[in-house]
């Protein structure tokens, strides 16, 4: 049963995420080594979330098999050493204690569980600092053979994997002249992995602040059609500027192409690289091309170098990509405005069932079992109910959540919700329980970061956009964020159930997933310091969110999240 737990979940997990790379990336014609180095950073993220719950319910079985074969009568508690031999012991061997504990049905074998926590971790972390923003430079190269983009790309990355070589030495300058340390390749491993939780955990609590409070209100809100129809109006009017400015760079990128294009003589020498930007133009600005060198009377300009058509290329495939995200997302705007207006309009229907203002093609299947009766029920009667009921819902985890960051310290007494969840149903061994409320939690906060790095845009430069119209370079950006914020975001979960022992300061097993960490005692200051008292700045970050402190202003406006101060106009009028 533990196997099929564990096949079930990474083949889920697969599927999950292939999904979400099929709904934002463009199969067909993004590069594949773009779209694997994608699909693997956040396969591996989706990956550490579903299966820590399982890592935790193990680790309480190895714990209760401790506790019964050392049980004499009174209180022991086990030595390191013990536990870390206890823990890799078999549940054959340990089945002869007094009291038998009874094995969760998803269990996982210790040494099957840090084999795979250290594959995983290591493996996004290649990935997240140094793979993906050689491969980000490289795909938003503007070379026309590998070897270019590879010497791009290096260039460009020179800074970046200079400022991590120089923040190593310093840092084993200071481990070296620390006399009290002796520098061993575990502690170099835990001083590393270290700074990296660190980054990874003062942006997760930045985002995690956002995200707690604008899930559960956007589905508030979004029960109000009246609500959406404007959010809808004013996103309308916003790519709308956005698509003429694309449509105006387009025109002007092309004007250059076109200019290039008659300069270049079809033998000479630069033409093949002229041929490789024609191809990355829009069929129509092609033909027109092709028209305009046939009706030229000889006419050169001047020729231009290499250089300038690398830039050349690289601008030419950025105009094409914002100009066909505009067209994409204009398109599915208008047609959520016609939906929103059909839904207005049928509110008063006396038959209801729903019409549309135009044709709707659905297949038969969804004909069937979404007719317009029952679509007319769910969008004019049922839909606000279930928005507001979810919203309630998530408001509810996102309060636990929020004070779990803020008393997770506390041992005695336990105040964290989500620790009283698991060490509640520790004690009855209920390891359902246990896996529901891990799982519950963590895919909460998983959603509220992840939800906030699909939303946020970096002027221009990062933005997640939906029906295939994402570019590689935001893609892999956003495969570095989920890498650097995963381990992290389980290590404050674990800490909020009290199961790493950094915070509950327990000599008791550790799961396999703070097993491969190393101990944070290396770093006192840290440990005891910053991974303690810095979540409790989410609750700061949630009162700003709710009072829109943070969704307002030029600041939060240039990452996208500024559209919720324009919208929180409208909602009051649309209640």
């Amino acid at each position: 049963m533990s196997g099929a737990a564990l096949a079930v979940v990474v083949v889920v997990v697969f599927f999950l995420s292939l999904y979400l790379l099929h709904c934002y990336g463009d199969v067909r014609k993004q590069q594949r080594m773009v779209l694997f180095a994608t699909l693997l950073s956040w396969y591996l993220c989706f990956l550490i979330v579903f299966i820590l719950p399982l890592d935790v319910s193990a680790t309480i079985y190895r714990q209760c098999i401790f506790d019964s074969s050392n049980h004499t009568g009174t209180s022991q508690t086990p030595s390191r050493h013990a536990v870390q031999s206890k823990a890799n012991s078999s549940p054959q061997e340990s089945m002869s204690a007094p009291t038998v504990c009874e094995e969760p049905w998803s269990y996982i074998p210790n040494g099957v569980l840090q084999v795979l926590w250290r594959v995983v971790y290591w493996t996004s972390q290649f990935l997240t600092w140094l793979l993906l923003p050689f491969m980000q430079c490289y795909a938003q190269s503007g070379a026309f053979s590998m070897a270019g983009k590879i010497k791009t790309a290096l260039i460009e990355n020179a800074i970046y994997y200079g400022t991590y070589l120089l923040i190593f030495i310093f840092l084993l300058i200071y481990v070296a002249a620390n006399l009290t340390w002796k520098l061993t390749w575990t502690k170099l491993q835990t001083i590393c992995i270290t700074a990296a939780n660190t980054w990874g955990l003062f942006l997760l609590v930045l985002l995690l602040g956002y995200g707690l409070v604008e899930i559960p209100r956007s589905y508030w809100l979004s029960s109000s059609n009246n609500y959406l129809l404007a959010k809808t109006y004013f996103k309308v009017a916003k790519v709308a500027t956005e698509k003429a400015a694309a449509e105006e760079n387009l025109a002007d990128v092309m004007e250059e192409v076109s200019d290039i294009h008659l300069s270049v003589r079809f033998k000479h020498f630069l033409r093949k690289y002229v041929d490789t930007i024609l191809t990355k133009c829009p069929t129509e600005h092609q033909e027109e091309m092709g028209r305009n060198a046939d009706t030229s009377h000889g006419e050169r300009g001047v020729l231009p170098t290499k250089i300038t058509l690398v830039k050349l290329h690289k601008k030419v495939i950025s105009a094409v990509q914002k100009h066909r995200q505009t067209q994409v997302q204009w398109s599915v705007l208008l047609d959520q405005a016609f939906q929103l207006e059909d839904v207005a309009k049928n509110q008063s229907n006396p038959l209801r069932q729903f019409t549309h203002s135009f044709p709707v093609h659905r297949a038969w299947i969804c004909r069937f079992i979404y007719p317009p009766t029952i679509e007319w029920y769910w969008e004019c009667v049922f839909r606000r109910a279930f928005c507001r009921l979810l919203a309630v819902l998530l408001c509810l985890i996102s309060a636990a959540v929020a004070w779990s960051e803020c008393t997770f310290f506390s041992t005695r007494p336990l105040l964290s919700l989500f620790a009283v969840l698991v060490q509640t149903a520790k004690k009855q061994y209920n390891y359902i329980c246990i896996e529901m409320a891990c799982f519950i939690g963590i895919l909460f906060m998983g959603v509220c970061v992840y939800s906030t790095v699909f939303r946020i845009r970096f002027f221009n430069y990062y933005h997640l956009v939906p029906h295939h119209q994402t570019d590689a370079y935001s893609l892999l950006f956003s495969g570095m964020l989920f890498c650097r914020l995963t381990p992290p975001l389980c290590l404050n979960f674990l800490g909020m159930i009290h199961m790493d022992l950094a915070v509950s300061h327990q000599d008791r097993i550790q799961t396999s997933y703070t097993s491969i960490m190393g101990s944070m005692d290396l770093l006192s200051f840290i440990s005891d310091g910053f991974y303690i008292y810095y979540p409790m700045l989410v609750l700061l970050l949630c009162i700003a969110t709710f009072y829109k402190w943070l969704c307002c202003g030029e600041i939060t406006a240039s990452f996208g999240l500024g559209v919720q101060h324009s919208l929180s106009r409208m909602s009051s009028a649309c209640h």
